[in-house]
């Protein structure tokens, strides 16, 4: 006769099992395809390609300054941009199965903690995207702007009361038009700098004078606020 008991540690151990499994295959996934990858390149373009990819996960690099950067340097545009779509996908994953452990990881259960507590704040900031659901979460990982990845789609996706699954693959959606639009623009942007130096320096000077003031501009407006 079966005790209960063996029952309920037989389930506990599975638990744990599924729970574990969880946690690590995003992990392996992640190491593991953009290891296979960054090893199918020479010596040189493997580690910038490693750098790059790194370098996707500290602010304020994003995917607009690491895809055109990658394909500066070599890379390929199709896997520059496939791959820091992938992960983006990885990051939603591990969050889809571990959300509320990953509120207890050091600086990115502050973080995704703090844009909770401030959901008023995102109410304002993401409203657009409450009303369009899958489309705006899609709309949203698309814009190539910081803050705009896996991470924090998860998270507003949460907020806005979407399901898991859901947000998952909007952001898978979002992440692969998103990244291969700006690697199109990049590798067209590169061309036509070998045609016209001049006048591609001269676009870069008006453009980082356009994000400079824009940025200035938030930060006074942020003071006058506070």
């Amino acid at each position: 006769m079966i005790r209960m008991q063996d029952v309920m540690n037989k389930t506990t151990e599975t638990n744990f099992l599924v729970r574990l499994t969880k946690f690590f295959i995003p992990f392996i996934l992640g190491f593991g395809v953009l290891g296979a990858i960054g090893f199918l390149m020479d010596e040189t373009l493997r580690v910038a390609y490693w750098s790059l990819i790194s370098g996707y996960f500290f602010p304020p690099l994003g995917k607009e300054s690491i895809i055109p950067a990658g394909i500066a340097f070599g890379v390929d545009p199709i896997v520059m941009a496939l791959s820091i779509a992938f992960v983006d996908v990885v990051v939603a994953l591990f969050l889809v199965w571990n959300y509320d452990l990953a509120k207890k990881i050091p600086i990115i259960g502050k973080f995704m903690i703090k844009v909770e507590e401030k959901g008023n704040t995102a109410e304002e900031k993401y409203g657009w995207i409450k009303p369009l659901r899958f489309i705006g979460i899609v709309l949203f990982v698309i814009v190539p702007f910081q803050g705009s990845g896996g991470l924090v789609g998860s998270i507003v996706g949460r907020l806005f009361g979407m399901k898991p699954w859901n947000t998952f693959f909007a952001i898978c959606f979002g992440a692969i038009i998103g990244t291969l639009l700006i690697a199109t623009f990049s590798k067209a942007f590169l061309i036509f700098a070998k045609i016209n130096a001049t006048l591609t320096i001269a676009l870069v000077v008006i453009a980082a004078i356009i994000i400079i003031a824009f940025y200035l501009y938030k930060r006074y407006k942020k003071k006058k606020t506070v």
